[in-house]
């Protein structure tokens, strides 16, 4: 595996920000974008529960009614890609015994040989109220943006967190109404376009010893 340099890695960051404008005439391959879908599969959960789906949107048309409930913000309809990042809703037995299952079956296991580890995970889950959960689940969430603006940082693409939208009325637009999920935030992913100029104005960020406390 090669390893990207220090230094490369801090120049990918410093060249990222969020993207006002994007070039809709470019867009991602696919081969790059597949590396960017699995940089969201792989994304760490906590106890792995991964309470999270990542919609896609392609359609030019839901993309345009996307927009008109994002303050209509150029970003969600011209960028290459369009992610919307949503939460589970709860957390239930039976997502968490399914996900054992899975875990069983990808290490060669037995469910019943993680048992201890369910149930230890159901005790944990079951003492927070639903509404508790939920907010749990969202700042699973926003591991997986984290995760996925940096990756695409480092391959050269471009990016836009937004929270700036309707959620109920994505979650109608997109049919998630009743489907255990709920959108927590999206993100728009391509290029940035010439005309934006805000990509030339120097980042601004605290000095490090401003947000960065050694306890020695």
């Amino acid at each position: 595996m090669s390893v990207p340099t220090p230094d490369s890695i801090v120049t990918a960051l410093r060249w990222r920000y969020a993207t006002k404008v994007f070039d809709p005439a470019r867009r991602i391959p696919a081969e790059t974008w597949a590396a960017l879908e699995q940089s969201l599969v792989l994304t760490p959960s906590s106890f792995g529960l991964q309470p999270w789906q990542f919609l896609v949107v392609e359609n030019p048309a839901v993309r345009a009614e996307l927009r008109a409930k994002s303050w209509g913000q150029g970003q969600v309809t011209d960028a290459s890609h369009f992610v919307v990042f949503a939460a589970r809703t709860d957390l239930s037995v039976e997502d968490i015994s399914g996900w054992v299952a899975r875990l069983a079956g990808v290490q060669g296991t037995t469910p019943e040989t993680l048992a201890p580890m369910q149930g230890m995970i159901e005790g944990f889950v079951s003492s927070m109220p639903q509404e508790a959960r939920h907010t749990w689940n969202v700042r699973q969430v926003y591991i997986a943006l984290g995760q996925f603006m940096t990756t695409a940082a480092l391959l050269g693409i471009d990016t836009c967190p937004m929270e700036g939208l309707d959620p109920n009325a994505y979650d109608q637009i997109l049919g998630l109404e009743d489907s255990g999920y709920a959108t927590a935030v999206a993100c728009a992913v391509g290029y940035r376009s010439e005309d934006d100029h805000t990509a030339r104005r120097p980042k601004a960020r605290y000095e490090a010893d401003n947000v960065i406390r050694r306890i020695v």
